[in-house]
C-alpha cells in the first residue's frame, strides 16, 4: 500500500498580516473553543481532563429524546406518566406534579429551558424504561459518537455529593454539543428560548448571554458543588458558528464573562476561509477496475477553515491518496486527506470522499487492471 501526495499548492486570498490576539485570560479550570463547521479547536486548556458536567448531561438527554421524536417512537403530544422517582428528583425541577400525565412538549421544554430534572427523569422513564436503562443508552450513544472520555450515570446529572464515575470533558462535550446542532437543529433552537411557564411557574433560562449577546443561541448551564458552574455556549456571527465549553467556573457570572470572552476571541483572532464549493472537486484521482479511470475527490459541504486572522494568504493544502484506489468506489466513500498548513505549520486533517460512484469494470477491463497493478 502506498500514498499519492498531490501538492496543490498555496492558496491565495486577500488578507493582511495581523498576529493572533493572545488568548483571554479566564477563571475556568478546563475549557475549549471549537469552529462548529470543520470541528476544529481553536484553542484549549485540559481539553481532554475527566470532570463531573453537571447539568451538561442533558445534552445528551435532549440528543436522545429528540432522536426517539425524529424515529417517532415519542411524540410532543404524548402524555408521560411523572412516577415518584421523578418527582422527588431534587436540584433545579420543571415541579411536575406526580401520578399525572405531562405531555413530552412540557416536558421536554422544562428539560431544556428550565433545566429540570424531574423533567429529564420522567423523558429518560418514557424511552428507556427506567432511568438506568437510558443512561446505557447515553453511553452508547457516546461511544457510537467517538467520545472516548464520557460516561453517565443518569440523565440529569444531579447527585446529592460527588459522582466521579459520571463525567466527560470539554473536548467531547463540544462534540456532543456539535451533534445536536447539526443533527436536530429544531430541538437546538428551544435552547435560545428565554423563559418557560408550567404549573403556573415562570422560570428563567440560565444560560445568561442569551440577554448579553444577540448571536448565542444555546446551549446549556450546570452546576454542582462538585463540578462548579460550567456552560457549553454557542453563537452565530454571519456564517460562522462557534462552541465554547467552560467547566468549573467559581461563579455565575464567571461561567458567562469567560464563555463570551472566549467566543469573542474566537470570533476576533480568527477568520473564515472557504476553500473548496461542495461539489468541486480538489483532485481527480485514478481508479484501478472501474468502468470509468477517474473519480473526483471533495467534500459533501461546502468547506470552510478557521485560521488565523491576517494568515490566509499563507494557507497551504496537500492531498494523500491511498493507492492503488479499486473499484468498486462507493459515493461517499472516504478516498483521500486534505492536510493543511498555516505559514508551515500543521493546520489540520480532513477526509476527502468520492463524488460519485465507481462501479466495477467489464471482464477484460478487470483482467486489463489486474496486469497494470501487477507491475505498480
Amino acid at each position: 500500500m502506498r500514498f499519492l501526495v498531490l501538492v496543490l499548492g498555496l492558496l491565495q486570498f486577500a488578507a493582511s498580516h495581523a498576529q493572533t490576539l493572545p488568548v483571554p485570560a479566564l477563571s475556568a479550570r478546563a475549557w475549549l473553543l471549537m469552529d462548529y463547521a470543520t470541528g476544529q479547536v481553536l484553542a484549549a486548556q485540559e481539553a481532554d481532563t475527566r470532570l463531573e458536567p453537571a447539568s451538561l448531561t442533558k445534552v445528551m438527554t435532549t440528543y436522545l429524546v429528540a432522536d426517539a421524536l425524529a424515529q417517532k417512537t415519542l411524540s410532543l403530544q404524548q402524555p408521560v406518566m411523572v412516577s415518584e422517582r421523578a418527582w422527588r428528583t431534587q436540584g433545579s425541577r420543571s415541579f411536575v406534579p406526580v401520578n399525572k400525565g405531562v405531555s413530552v412538549d412540557d416536558l421536554f421544554k422544562g428539560m431544556v429551558i428550565q433545566s429540570g430534572n424531574d423533567a429529564s427523569v420522567a423523558l429518560a422513564e418514557a424511552i428507556g424504561g427506567s432511568e438506568d436503562a437510558f443512561a446505557a443508552m447515553m453511553n452508547r450513544t457516546a461511544q457510537r459518537m467517538g467520545l472516548k472520555d464520557t460516561n453517565f450515570l443518569n440523565a440529569s446529572g444531579y447527585f446529592e455529593g460527588p459522582a466521579p464515575n459520571h463525567y466527560s470533558t470539554p473536548r467531547d462535550l463540544a462534540r456532543l454539543a456539535a451533534a445536536l446542532i447539526r443533527d436536530h437543529p429544531e430541538t437546538h433552537a428551544l435552547h435560545a428560548i428565554k423563559e418557560y411557564t408550567y404549573n403556573g411557574i415562570r422560570q428563567h433560562n440560565r444560560n445568561r448571554l442569551l440577554w448579553a449577546d444577540p448571536t448565542v443561541d444555546g446551549l446549556k448551564t450546570g452546576h454542582s458543588n462538585a463540578a462548579g458552574y460550567c456552560l457549553i455556549a454557542t453563537a452565530r456571527r454571519g456564517p460562522r458558528r462557534l462552541i465554547s465549553v467552560v467547566l468549573g467556573t467559581p461563579s455565575e457570572e464567571a461561567r458567562a464573562r469567560d464563555s463570551l470572552n472566549l467566543l469573542n476571541w474566537g470570533y476576533t483572532a480568527f477568520e473564515s476561509v472557504k476553500l473548496y464549493d461542495k461539489g468541486q472537486a480538489v483532485s481527480q484521482l485514478k481508479v484501478f477496475k472501474g468502468a470509468q479511470n477517474l473519480v473526483g475527490a471533495g467534500f459533501a459541504d461546502d468547506f470552510v477553515i478557521s485560521v488565523p486572522r491576517g494568515m490566509a494568504d499563507k494557507l497551504t493544502a496537500q492531498m494523500l491518496s491511498q493507492q492503488p484506489l479499486v473499484a468498486p468506489v462507493a459515493a461517499g466513500a472516504v478516498i483521500g486527506t486534505l492536510k493543511l498548513a498555516v505559514d508551515g505549520q500543521p493546520w489540520g486533517e480532513y477526509p476527502v470522499v468520492a463524488q460519485s460512484a465507481v462501479p466495477l469494470a467489464g471482464f477484460f477491463g478487470r483482467l486489463w487492471d489486474d496486469i497494470r497493478l501487477y507491475f505498480q
